[in-house]
């Protein structure tokens, strides 16, 4: 299975050069530490920062300096800092090239649920639905299944939902799938890990690409 620098360093793999990036919390802050040399990359946080950086080091840490998790970060040459009704202007008005999101369930329609588990205590939604419906290419990335095993990518969410048919691409610490005709296509998978595993922990309808492939880092 991959780990979760793994996935950080696969996804970053989909960026392009002047891209404007929402990193959500959990695993794809992490994205930030694997950007390629040399591409120009504006990341931008619901809390009002465009331009942020790696994760800071001992010399560079400044507490007042924090993204939307409030995890300590950086900011680049060139980053901006505004009120967060700014920010979620540029998300509203579709200004955000690529969101990377994590999530508890996504489904073969292309829904997804990342913002609350019935009985438990949750912050709020965040910027989560304003970057489901201001945006129109997101990636998902989360574990394939959960921690008791149940899988994460379903025929139909059973949590409520962060928003409806926005998702297209899912990247899981087993493979990297598409969502496209009421199906999961099964697009690269992780070395070691066979393509019957990922079937037997895909509850939704799961499609094998004629060119699938293992995904590769070197």
């Amino acid at each position: 299975m991959l780990t979760r620098e793994q996935m950080a360093m696969r996804v970053a793999r989909e960026l392009r050069d002047g891209y404007y990036v929402n990193l959500g919390i959990g695993i794809p802050t992490l994205v930030a530490n694997y950007i390629p040399q040399g591409m120009d990359v504006m990341l931008q946080s619901e809390n009002g920062l465009l331009g942020m950086g790696a994760f800071p080091d001992e010399q560079s840490l400044d507490a007042d300096m924090i993204n939307a998790g409030k995890q300590t970060v950086t900011a680049r040459t060139g980053a901006a800092i505004f009120d967060s009704a700014q920010s979620f202007a540029m998300i509203r008005g579709g200004h955000v090239d690529l969101t990377v999101l994590g999530a508890f369930e996504v489904d073969v329609e292309g829904n997804i649920a990342s913002w609350m588990i019935p009985g438990k205590m949750v912050k709020g939604m965040g910027g989560a639905m304003d970057l489901v419906a201001g945006a129109q290419n997101i990636i998902v990335v989360m574990t394939h299944a959960s921690k008791s095993g149940e899988s994460k990518l379903l025929s139909r969410c059973t949590l409520p939902l962060t928003g409806a048919g926005c998702i297209r691409r899912v990247l899981t610490d087993l493979a990297l799938l598409e969502i496209a005709d009421g199906a999961f296509i099964l697009r690269e998978y992780a070395p070691g890990v066979s393509i019957d595993e990922i079937a037997a922990k895909t509850a939704g309808k799961m499609i094998v690409a004629d060119d699938v492939r293992e995904m590769r880092f070197s």
